[in-house]
């Protein structure tokens, strides 16, 4: 299914007071919506995925998983500032028919949000099912849950956090300074800054996987090696292939916005935000993700009012919540059979 497009006629204000105009919004849907309204799933993306779920998330989502377009509505929105259909900074700004570029407006994870509640309204969906995010999309779920507590009714937090830390801070702020090197960053064309974006691929990966990963998947058995290592052919070969589907624009602005994630801000501070949410919530950690460590969704669990908390290990480390589907598969069935109680959809596991 190819992906859709809404146009939104109102200027919107983003959380800096920066105006935004013209907004589009790149969305995939799976299945139909029931006549009681009440199967919608909505999946927040993580960083540099896209709104078609059946593509990047199979095995969680497809016609015979869990999630599955014959019993649910299925929605997932591109977020703002992302190049797969959204306003983003390769955008053309209607107001000087010139693109963006570095004059695209700060972009924090509530405004994200405000897109997707703004194509929510679109699509006619008042209540959410299932709201469910990973990383960048579980700090937008978790947003979206605390902003409308009333309209999720169930809401799961995949190797995510209530504030993104120092250490998350730190790894986006290097790769921005690998943008940041290449001077074709600052030409303002759409292939400018390609080659910082390649290494600051290559750097997050190592924040995505692990020791164990590589050694299980990169290792070289030619004792008699001087160069052309398999780790670093595959560095290279992960940089190139966002270059070919991303910019480094979108790249920068995205890694702002997760680098703004904080529920605690204008609300009393996190743990009053937390205490707000009003959906039946599971929250999941991978145990050797040291990106998002498990110790920050644990601290979740405790401050969301009767959340379930779930944990595994993989050698895939922060990436595991893509890979896993067979683990999350079973712990989201659980908690949905628990927590529905049978009475609205069946969530199929064969």
């Amino acid at each position: 299914m190819s992906a859709e497009t809404f146009k939104y006629s109102k200027t919107i204000t983003l959380e800096s007071g920066q105006k935004l105009h013209g907004l589009q919004i790149g969305y995939h849907t799976f299945g139909k919506l029931n006549k009681n309204r009440n199967n919608v799933i909505w999946v927040c993306h993580a960083l540099t995925a896209n709104s078609d779920v059946m593509d990047w998330w199979a095995g969680l989502f497809g016609e015979n998983d869990l999630f599955n377009p014959e019993e649910h509505y299925i929605v997932c929105a591109n977020v703002l500032t992302s190049p797969y259909g959204t306003t983003n900074p390769v955008s053309i700004n209607p107001l000087t028919q010139q693109g963006y570029f570095l004059s695209f407006p700060q972009v924090t994870i509530r405004d994200m949000v405000q897109v997707h509640q703004i194509l929510a309204g679109h699509l006619g969906v008042d209540q959410i099912k299932v709201l469910i995010g990973g990383s960048l999309g579980g700090q937008q779920a978790m947003e979206w849950a605390i902003s409308q507590p009333q309209k999720i009714d169930n809401l799961i937090l995949i190797a995510t956090n209530a504030k993104h830390s120092p250490w998350g801070i730190a790894f986006n702020e290097s790769q921005r300074l690998a943008i940041s090197t290449d001077r074709t960053f600052y030409a303002n064309k759409p292939d400018g800054g390609n080659k910082g974006l390649k290494a600051a691929r290559s750097m997050a990966l190592l924040s995505y996987r692990g020791y164990e990963a590589y050694h299980a998947t990169q290792l070289d058995k030619d004792n008699e090696k001087l160069d052309d290592y398999k780790a670093a052919s595959y560095q290279n070969y992960q940089g190139e292939k966002l270059v070919k589907r991303f910019n480094a624009y979108s790249y920068w602005y995205l890694s702002k916005a997760m680098d703004s994630h904080n529920v605690g801000r204008s609300r009393d501070g996190i743990e009053q935000a937390l205490g707000t949410i009003k959906a039946k919530t599971l929250v999941i950690g991978i145990t050797s993700d040291f990106l998002f460590p498990v110790s920050e969704q644990q601290y979740l669990a405790r401050h969301i009012p009767n959340a379930v908390y779930s944990e595994f290990n993989s050698m895939y480390a922060h990436d595991s919540f893509l890979i896993e589907t067979e683990i999350l598969t079973k712990t989201i069935a659980d908690f949905l059979d628990e927590s529905l109680d049978g009475k609205v959809v069946k969530m199929q596991t064969a």
